[in-house]
């Protein structure tokens, strides 16, 4: 038996991982949940865990250098459309997302998942490039931050850190900013301050509207594995793989029980339908067929970033032995 630390999030689709409903065939989990700011910081610095949730944006600029500590699985932990991550300043006359060429945006880090969809989204469906845009980074609530993995970005990139002891939040507030990206809504969304709100103030029917014209729903975070692992246990990534489908089967069946419904929402067998009639009967895809327009999206936005420095082939950012895998939810 292996004994394998495991860190992710505790969602619907780790938990059974985490609590040991699904096993790992030949392995005992020691189930680390967190938050995964703290979770990559520990796999990046300290390479602290056997398998780990990881960022997309991070996990391919350790591609990109050559950085083999862990190996990467399509296996998409976190998924999110992102229209719904954009907020403005309601009177610099920011209408649409065309707008925001030539302003100052803010966005806690460059490589960070939610600012490389937020800015290919801008470039494929709006023309407004990565390099018309002047970006800033920062802490959201609390000063501080900056950059995961220290970053060397072309000249044509316009990127600076905002002042020590300043955060993004209150540039926003008071208008030092014209807009900011964000995994979460700043405070002074949520307290209804004056001249701030949403680029998409309803943003699901734009999201529904991207998925269909793009197939995309934007992953976030991947599973990854220490290489020295699946060069050891040539088995084991597949093992990890289904086991993850699995789990995530059955977070799926639990949205369907009318019964007694096992999440605290009061529409949600009906949410759930609409979810399936939109992205279809597998609305949250792993495995790399299955998922490959969407990597090499992404792979083709952090190419032009700035986070890359030559492009990767979708086939190798993944371990070679789960490229074949199917999820069969």
């Amino acid at each position: 038996m292996l004994t394998l630390s495991l860190a992710c999030t505790q969602t619907d689709r780790a938990a059974p991982i985490l609590d040991g409903r699904i096993r790992i065939p030949g392995c005992e989990v020691i189930a680390l949940p967190g938050e995964t700011q703290d979770i990559f910081s520990r796999v990046l610095d300290d390479q602290a865990f056997d398998l780990a949730e990881m960022s997309m944006g991070s996990q391919i600029v350790q591609h990109g250098r050559g950085v083999q500590d862990y190996v990467a699985l399509p296996i998409f932990l976190s998924r999110a459309f992102r229209h719904s991550a954009i907020y403005i300043r309601t009177d610099r006359g920011i209408t649409r997302p065309e707008d925001l060429a030539g302003r100052t945006v803010g966005v806690m880090q460059y490589q960070q998942t939610v600012g490389l969809w937020v800015r290919g989204m801008l470039g494929d469906e709006y023309g407004v490039r990565t390099q018309d845009v002047n970006w800033v980074t920062g802490g959201l609530e609390q000063p501080g931050g900056g950059e995961r993995i220290a970053l060397e970005l072309p000249d044509t990139i316009r990127l600076a850190p905002i002042a020590e002891g300043d955060t993004l939040n209150a540039m926003l507030a008071e208008g030092r900013i014209d807009a900011l990206v964000a995994t979460r809504a700043p405070s002074c969304i949520t307290r209804g301050l004056p001249g701030v709100g949403c680029l998409f103030p309803d943003s699901r029917p734009a999201e529904t509207e991207y998925f269909k014209k793009t197939k995309i729903f934007p992953m976030m975070h991947c599973l990854v594995m220490r290489r020295q692992l699946a060069l050891e246990y040539p088995w084991l990534p597949v093992e990890v793989f289904r086991a993850f489908v699995a789990a995530k089967a059955l977070a799926l069946k639990d949205l369907t029980l009318a019964n007694i419904p096992r999440i605290s929402l009061a529409w949600i067998v009906e949410d759930a339908a609409e979810t399936r009639r939109v992205l279809g009967a597998n609305p949250w895809k792993y495995g790399f067929a299955e998922s490959r327009h969407e990597i090499e999206t992404l792979l083709r936005y952090a190419q032009n970033d700035g986070l890359i420095p030559a492009p990767i082939a979708p086939e190798d950012f993944f371990w070679p032995s789960v490229l074949g895998l199917k999820d069969q939810c």
